[in-house]
């Protein structure tokens, strides 16, 4: 399991939460179904916001679907077009495939909110089989996904299944075995020095330059050469894509 914070843009996750008895209010429409949530409390210091301690889960349905049912990762048990208000029924997150698309490390002070804990973090994530698109169409989100809060009281795990490019930081410069030299912001996004388009990517193996600005370290130097003494980028994105039956955060 993964530890509360280590997060990455591109990471591959199974995510889940134990499923938790609570009641449905408010009735099923057809793409929302309302219920009491069972992990936080009601907070009473936010002049700007009350919650009355009900979550609103999407649903499919029949006809067009909304984005934010696409993304939605909680479910109920029994499934919403079997309650109706008043009903006990459980809901959680069955192990789900997910990548992640943005991550804002920490928040201090923590966000805001109407519940209780606050949160001090905030991941985007996608669902296997969703892709972010610039522009929406009939079928896939406008956006970066769905907002987790890990560490807010929702009790998530997280499995790591990938990491592109585990053995690089954010900032790292890089020299590939063709000479051309690349700065890495994330596994999608390589800045080449020479000015030219990324093109097909790095050609592997790579060498580790500088880390944080600096020369790197023989044992960074070392990791980040043995992790792509084989293979290419364009494998990495394929075996990625393989994953997350997504395309690749632009």
């Amino acid at each position: 399991m993964m530890d509360e914070g280590d997060f990455r843009v591109g990471d591959v996750l199974s995510v889940a939460c134990p499923f938790t008895v609570t009641r449905v209010e408010q009735g099923v429409t057809w793409d929302h179904v309302a219920v009491r949530w069972p992990w936080w409390e009601i907070g009473g210091d936010n002049e700007f916001a009350h919650w009355n301690g009900i979550v609103a889960l999407g649903v499919g349905g029949s006809g067009h679907v909304a984005p934010e049912v696409e993304a939605e990762l909680f479910r109920t048990d029994p499934p919403p077009e079997q309650l109706k208000a008043g009903d006990v029924c459980r809901v959680g997150v069955p192990p789900t495939v997910v990548h992640v698309t943005a991550v804002d490390h920490h928040h201090d002070p923590p966000l805001e909110t109407a519940w209780l804990p606050h949160p001090n973090q905030t991941v985007t994530v996608l669902r296997r089989g969703l892709s972010y698109r610039e522009f929406p169409d009939g079928s896939h989100l406008d956006g970066s996904g769905y907002t987790i809060h890990p560490g807010n009281g929702i009790p998530f795990t997280f499995e790591l299944l990938m990491r592109p490019y585990a053995s690089l930081q954010v900032g790292d410069e890089v020299a590939d075995i063709i000479g051309r030299a690349w700065r890495f912001d994330g596994p999608w996004d390589w800045t080449a020095f020479d000015g030219e388009p990324a093109g097909a990517g790095p050609a592997w193996p790579l060498v580790l330059l500088t880390r944080a600005g600096k020369p790197c370290s023989v044992e960074d130097a070392e990791s980040a050469a043995a992790s792509t003494a084989s293979g290419s980028h364009q494998e990495t994105v394929r075996d990625w894509m393989g994953l997350t039956e997504a395309s690749p955060t632009p």
